[in-house]
């Protein structure tokens, strides 16, 4: 084939290849951010034209064509090689990527689960939290009387210094509140494998307890304190262990209605749902957990300031959950 041919044949080629490196492969964040308003070569096919490219320069050496054409295509070569083989991300970058794009995604690619926990968790707690302010005594159903005690020892109006507990130093603290919350994320999923039995009694407790605790404070007088601790690290908490309830309803999902999959393979595919559901879900627990042992019980704090950074983090987390990760290709956040 002469080369008048040979160019005129894969011109096209060429000029939208060396199109797509100038606006997509410099800056991978860019791309990222034009990608709805591109209309070149699609990112899916570069792997196919770059081949295509490395046997078109391959040819035209091997026929001798002129160093316009040889060293053009050995420039856009050098360039695909570039952007198609670059390192991949660090590890820690990965981990970010996933917390803030690809968790949000899975959560609300399983909406169905996360919606069905949100209610097993929050309709008894707001029924609970109701009945006892319309009948006091029914704490005492739920609670002994040494435990309402320790309540309301807790959260003391008097009390100038700490909220929510007795003694211990922050960081010992801290300590405690990542193995306390990170065990009840543990067992609200894991215990899905029970046919989903044991993540709906999980769910379903915590939300009568919690209910009852905070019925109890406000019906008795200690609803400020109570509230102006709970207010900074309910939003990670509590929305923790809805996501892990979800993922947990999905595992026993798996396993009493696997569909047209055998058993096995529903259970590992649920399984690895979970597993990364678990990940996104063990950040926001050891969050709550810092929120918790170095904010909430901080006493002296105006009350106003602690419910609007509350309401901040009830609003940042429910905005992640929402909108994160739509603006970015699937396979970037996995």
């Amino acid at each position: 084939m002469r080369q008048e041919q040979f160019v005129a044949r894969h011109q096209a080629e060429w000029d939208a290849f060396e199109a797509w490196l100038a606006a997509r492969g410099d800056d991978a964040r860019r791309a990222r951010r034009e990608r709805r308003n591109w209309h070149g070569l699609a990112d899916e096919e570069v792997p196919e034209r770059y081949r295509r490219l490395c046997q078109q320069l391959a040819l035209a050496r091997r026929r001798g064509y002129s160093p316009a054409v040889t060293e053009r295509l050995q420039a856009l070569m050098q360039q695909g090689h570039a952007v198609l083989y670059r390192a991949p991300p660090t590890r820690w970058r990965r981990a970010a990527v996933f917390l803030l794009a690809g968790f949000p995604r899975l959560v609300r690619r399983e909406a169905g689960c996360m919606w069905a926990a949100a209610a097993l968790f929050w309709l008894p707690l707001i029924a609970i939290f109701l009945a006892i302010q319309w009948r006091p005594e029914l704490s005492a159903a739920l609670f002994d009387p040494v435990q309402l005690a320790q309540f309301e020892a807790m959260y003391d109006p008097t009390e100038t210094e700490r909220l929510g507990r007795d003694s211990g130093s922050d960081l010992a603290m801290f300590g405690y509140y990542i193995w306390n919350n990170v065990s009840i994320g543990f067992r609200t999923f894991a215990s899905g494998l029970l046919a989903m039995v044991g993540t709906v009694f999980v769910l379903l407790f915590n939300g009568v307890s919690i209910g009852g605790v905070a019925g109890h404070l406000q019906a008795v007088g200690h609803g400020d304190p109570f509230w102006r601790f709970v207010a900074g690290h309910s939003a990670p908490e509590l929305t923790a262990v809805v996501i892990a309830g979800g993922a947990g309803l999905r595992l026993g999902l798996a396993l009493v209605a696997p569909g047209r999959r055998r058993r096995a393979d529903a259970l590992i595919d649920a399984g690895w749902t979970g597993a990364r559901l678990s990940a996104g879900v063990l950040a926001l627990l050891v969050f709550a957990a810092f929120v918790e042992a170095f904010w909430s019980s901080i006493a002296w704090m105006p009350a106003p300031v602690k419910y609007a950074v509350g309401g901040a983090l009830w609003l940042a987390i429910l905005l992640w959950l929402w909108r994160g990760g739509r603006s970015l290709p699937q396979e970037h956040a996995q």
